[in-house]
């Protein structure tokens, strides 16, 4: 008996160092500094401050001056030309439960865009499904499209809108059709983009909070672009992740027809949950498993346009510098 024990032990031991010799030599992504991945166009998530009305402020206990500073502005707007961020997304949600987005200030809106020339602008709406957005409601439906179309009108310069609302079952038709009504009211010439979700996996099999093929489809023939939320995976090892983002930019870059596709970076640190560890998911692995699934195509697809970090407000200074140094083509240095 104490020999079977021995020689079990031996054997577990021998597999777990082959085991851990096997990750170590595993290399699902790659680390790429030549900037050959970098296309010039690349989005990022920011907060409410930035465009929103001074109700948001008071419910929240923020200060004004921390958004609506114009040279604050204008270091942010350097800041994002500088590591190529062309497409952003100042968050104004939730849409209450009739359809009506948030207010934004309007003078705030405009000094904001004078500032931020160069880069295309689309506030994030939406909110949280059967919560905030009720998909299968046609009142609903109009009265969204027309508070979105009715922002563009007032205001411009921006460039389009970009929809996100969570969960998002694989599926669910209702909000291809509010896709569909929505493109077709907005003005010519304005983006459609959508927050999309990355595909099904067998760590987190949840249709809710990832799509399949044939969805995948579905919503890219009425947006223009779709940044896709490529975290929340609740991989629990860092080259798992990698693993996962290279399949994942692979497979989008295939479903998602002629839409421009943005890949999502995490740089939150969301600790404490089980879909999310900073440790796993981060710039670094992100980043990894983008240039591993990008390898494998002959060229860039047509389609591929970059990367979306969420979220500026999360994203610290050794960060910007791992971006500059590990995905960007060039830095134009501005004083």
């Amino acid at each position: 008996m104490f020999r079977t024990i021995i020689r079990i032990l031996i054997i577990g031991l021998v597999g777990a160092a082959a085991a851990a010799a096997a990750y170590a030599l595993w290399t699902p992504g790659a680390r790429e500094t030549q900037g050959i991945h970098d296309v010039g166009s690349n989005g990022m998530w920011l907060g409410h401050g930035w465009i929103g009305d001074d109700g948001w402020f008071t419910r929240y206990r923020k200060k004004p001056a921390l958004f609506r500073d114009p040279m604050r502005i204008q270091a942010l707007s350097n800041q994002l030309k500088k590591y190529h961020i062309t497409d952003i997304y100042p968050h104004l949600c939730p849409t209450d439960t009739d359809g009506n987005i948030p207010a934004v200030d309007p003078d705030q809106i405009e000094l904001f865009l004078d500032h931020c020339q160069g880069i295309r602008v689309m506030p994030w709406i939406g909110g949280i499904l059967d919560t905030h957005c009720f998909l299968q409601s046609p009142e609903w439906r109009k009265t969204f499209c027309a508070s979105a179309v009715s922002l563009l009108e007032e205001h411009p310069r921006l460039a389009g809108v970009h929809v996100n609302i969570e969960p998002m079952p694989s599926g669910n038709q209702d909000f291809v059709v509010l896709l569909q009504e929505l493109k077709n009211r907005m003005p010519p010439g304005k983006i459609l983009s959508v927050a999309a979700y990355p595909p099904t996996t067998w760590i987190l099999p949840v249709i809710s909070i990832h799509w399949g093929e044939e969805y995948y489809k579905a919503v890219s023939a009425p947006v223009d672009q779709m940044a896709v939320m490529t975290y929340d995976s609740a991989a629990p090892m860092p080259k798992i992740y990698e693993h996962l983002m290279a399949a994942w930019t692979r497979d989008i870059l295939t479903w998602a027809q002629d839409s421009e596709i943005l890949l999502g970076v995490p740089v939150y640190d969301d600790t404490g949950v089980l879909y999310h560890s900073p440790r796993v998911e981060n710039i670094r692995t992100a980043l990894s498993g983008i240039h591993g699934g990008l390898h494998s195509f002959d060229r860039l697809p047509a389609n591929y346009k970059g990367v979306a970090i969420y979220c500026e407000w999360e994203m610290e200074d050794w960060e910007w510098e791992y971006l500059g140094e590990n995905f960007l083509s060039r830095l134009h240095v501005e004083q």
